[in-house]
């Protein structure tokens, strides 16, 4: 047994040549050095004692650091105890470069720029449609991405910023006499009313006849989506008619309460001119008649769209020669919009339609060339983005009577 041959071996000179092994080489050194030992404690010069304290000297307990980038400095080297009778065997030496290469292979490092390109690829909420004929309709609510953090406004937020576009459309400012027959009613459309109107022509612009990219026969695309109501308006053509032509979809009808919304604005326009008079304001009836609209024209900018100057000229005779007024809506981002006698845009007046305003040209205005020349980014209210979820871009309706 270990235990008494430590007791044989620790001995007396005498008594340790009596248990001596043949063969075996003591000398006068070991047994000076055995005597020490057994005043101190075994020894790890003596073959047969292997104490735990040893073993815990000879192994060095590894240490993980809290470091992720220290990983390499995680894997202490296990130093064997330098002692030439310690046993080879019971020690197993470790390679660090072995380790810390299968601790890569169990750890996959983390490619920041890959998984950034992933997960705009796989994450993306805007599809690709309304991009042509025969595509799914366009659809200007914004998608809300599964791998995305939406950071949404307070209500309070909310609530403070439609008082505030309430008191703007009460302001000096918020009627302004452009030229004879144009007006723009500043704020106009109230927040809650620009809300509702987003979400109708949501509901209408993902149905049948809804919002699609318009084309020419050569390939050219406008830069917006547009959805007609009343009557489809062709652009090869120029002419309005009953039924798309690419996909025989039949327009949706103007609802009763975006003609009310119309009326009002006429209403008021009217009521400005009489009050404020000069450039010819002696008849606001004259300037700018009153219409029925029958046809409405919703075009979607995103935040790259725009417009080439024109005109609005494809109506009937009898509603060009009345110089009935075209009366335009304005919601979501801020657009710079250009109108002209001529069409130059150099030589354009310039101003900046915001979501709720309202723009009227008709009876000496109703033949200007105009335009959107640039839509501004993340300028839309927030009750428009978060309410009425309106993807970033400009929402603009315009009513005319066929």
């Amino acid at each position: 047994m270990a235990g008494t041959d430590d007791k044989r071996t620790l001995g007396s000179s005498s008594s340790s040549s009596r248990w001596r092994k043949p063969g075996a080489r003591y000398g006068p050194g070991l047994e000076k050095r055995s005597s020490e030992c057994q005043k101190e404690g075994p020894c790890s010069s003596s073959p047969s004692v292997w104490s735990k304290k040893a073993q815990q000297q000879m192994v060095t307990p590894v240490q993980q650091s809290k470091s992720e980038g220290s990983l390499p400095q995680t894997v202490t080297q296990v130093q064997p105890l330098k002692s030439v009778d310690s046993p080879p065997q019971m020690v197993t030496p470790v390679q660090p470069s072995e380790f810390v290469d299968s601790l890569c292979q169990m750890v996959a490092p983390v490619q920041i720029s890959d998984s950034l390109d992933s997960r705009s690829t796989s994450c993306t909420s805007e599809s690709v449609v309304g991009s042509g004929p025969g595509a799914a309709p366009f659809d200007i609510f914004r998608g809300v991405s599964k791998c995305s953090v939406e950071v949404k406004r307070s209500l309070l937020d909310i609530n403070r910023e439609k008082r505030r576009a309430k008191e703007l459309a009460k302001s000096a400012n918020a009627l302004q006499h452009l030229r004879p027959g144009m007006v723009l009613l500043k704020n106009f459309l109230k927040p809650d009313d620009q809300v509702k109107i987003i979400k109708q022509c949501r509901e209408l612009g993902v149905g049948t006849g809804g919002f699609y990219q318009p084309c020419y026969q050569d390939g050219a695309k406008l830069s917006l989506r547009m959805m007609c109501l009343g009557k489809n308006w062709d652009p090869d053509s120029s002419s309005y008619v009953d039924r798309r032509p690419f996909d025989g979809a039949q327009p949706p009808k103007i609802p009763e309460e975006l003609t009310k919304f119309v009326k009002d604005a006429i209403d008021a326009a009217h009521a400005f001119l009489k009050q404020s008079g000069g450039q010819g304001t002696s008849n606001p009836l004259k300037e700018i008649p009153p219409i029925s609209p029958d046809i409405c024209i919703v075009n979607f900018y995103t935040t790259a769209g725009k417009l080439g100057l024109h005109q609005d000229k494809d109506e009937t005779k009898n509603s060009l020669a009345k110089n009935l007024p075209v009366v335009s809506f304005s919601l979501g981002d801020t657009a710079e919009f250009l109108y002209s006698d001529a069409r130059d845009e150099t030589k354009a007046s310039k101003i900046k339609l915001e979501s709720g305003d309202v723009l009227i040209f008709g009876g000496q205005s109703r033949h200007i060339f105009h335009g959107v020349s640039t839509i501004t980014p993340k300028t839309a209210p927030t009750y428009v983005t978060e309410e009425a979820k309106l993807r970033p871009g400009r929402l603009n309706l315009t009513f005319r009577q066929y």
